[in-house]
């Protein structure tokens, strides 16, 4: 009977470890990185040379109105609301801040390059979505964080795109009947044995 006790009392014990284990900090994962490659993502492609919807000067001037919103909304819920982490190591849990930045850079990519391919949005996206999931999955995050985060991020860029475009405009102006340089011919890149160089004329 005394075994069968001690058996029960481990089998009960392992059982408790087992769920405390999934509930605690999981660490630094993938996320960490993902969260930001939908943004770079839209920078290589242009220095690539894809087509994209922004001059070079505008692109710095979304991103950066884009990446102050996503960043300054998320900072601001997180330090009014104070909602406890599943993991319980703070109290930042909302909303996802990961996400957000990963909607934000999937929709400044998909804002650029959605017309160029219909992938490359799907590709943005996918990412974004897959943080999101990882932030769950690592129980750093409930499912309503990330679809917050998700919504701050989407809409930041759509805010910040919309706010730039309304102060700069869309296209730059023909001067005396003559069209701007093409965008893509003020981004140089050169290889050499020292390693790669480049050059963006704003």
């Amino acid at each position: 009977m005394r075994n069968k006790l001690i058996l029960l009392f481990f089998a009960f014990s392992v059982c408790l470890g087992a769920t405390a284990q999934d509930k605690r900090y999981h660490g630094d994962g993938i996320d960490d990185v993902l969260q930001y490659t939908p943004m770079a993502a839209s920078f290589i492609l242009k220095m690539a040379g894809v087509p994209s919807r922004s001059s070079w000067e505008q692109r710095l001037y979304k991103s950066g109105a884009t990446f102050l919103l996503c960043a300054g909304t998320t900072y601001a819920l997180k330090h009014t609301i104070h909602s406890r982490r599943p993991d319980g190591t703070d109290n930042r849990s909302f909303p996802s801040g990961h996400t957000a930045v990963a909607f934000c850079g999937a929709t400044v990519l998909h804002k650029e390059y959605g017309k160029v391919s219909p992938w490359i949005s799907v590709a943005g996206y996918a990412v974004a979505t897959a943080t999101a999931v990882d932030r769950v999955r690592r129980n750093r995050h409930r499912w309503g964080d990330v679809a917050a985060g998700a919504a701050i991020g989407f809409l930041s860029a759509e805010a910040g795109y919309w706010i730039v475009e309304k102060i700069a405009g869309k296209k730059k102006k023909k001067v005396d009947g003559v069209e701007p340089a093409d965008d893509e011919q003020k981004v140089q890149i050169g290889v050499s044995p020292d390693g790669l160089a480049m050059v963006i004329k704003l």
